[in-house]
C-alpha cells in the first residue's frame, strides 16, 4: 500500500536529550531550527552510526553549547510523535534522556541554537518550552539530586 506506515517501516530517529545542572539552574537552548524554532529545550540531537547514547550525549553537549559535563545517569526514554512530521523526516523520535553535572565553561550557542543559557529551575515557566520537556527536566533533577558527587 502506498503511503501506509506501520511499526516495521516507520521512520524513527534515535537521539539524546541532556539536562545539564549547575547549582539550581538547568542549561537550555533556544531552538534555532525546526522543530520548535524559538522554543527552549535541553541540549540534544541524533545518535550517529556506531555511537552509544552516552557518546552522543557528550558530543551534542560539546557541539551545541561547548561546556564540559559529567553524565550522572540515564533518566529514561522519551518518545515523541511530531504533530506534523516532515514528508522526508521521522514519524517518531526516541530520546535517551540524561542528567548531567556541569563542570566548566560558559554556554555558547552552536549552529542549531539561537541562544543558550542557564535558567533557574524556579523560572522555567517564564520561557516558551518545547512541549513535554518540563517533566523530564524535573525527573532529571531528581536523579541528579540523588547521586553523590
Amino acid at each position: 500500500m502506498t503511503g501506509a506506515t506501520d511499526e516495521t517501516t516507520e521512520q524513527v530517529l534515535r537521539g539524546v536529550s541532556v539536562c545539564i545542572f549547575r547549582a539550581d539552574e538547568v542549561l537550555l537552548i533556544e531552538r534555532g531550527k525546526p522543530p520548535g524554532i524559538g522554543r527552549w529545550a535541553p541540549v540534544g540531537g541524533g545518535i550517529e552510526a556506531g555511537e552509544s547514547a552516552e557518546e552522543a550525549a557528550l558530543r551534542e553537549v560539546a557541539e551545541e553549547v561547548a561546556v564540559v559535563v559529567r553524565l550522572v545517569g540515564r533518566v529514561g526514554t522519551r518518545e515523541i510523535r511530531p504533530e506534523t512530521p516532515p514528508a522526508d523526516g521521522p514519524r517518531r523520535i526516541v530520546l535517551d534522556v540524561f542528567a548531567a553535572d556541569w563542570s566548566a565553561g560558559e554556554p555558547v550557542a552552536g549552529s542549531d541554537a539561537a541562544a543558550a543559557r542557564f535558567v533557574p529551575l524556579d523560572r522555567l515557566d517564564e520561557l516558551p518550552l518545547m512541549a513535554g520537556v518540563e517533566p523530564w527536566i524535573r525527573a532529571a533533577r531528581r536523579l541528579f539530586d540523588g547521586v553523590e558527587r
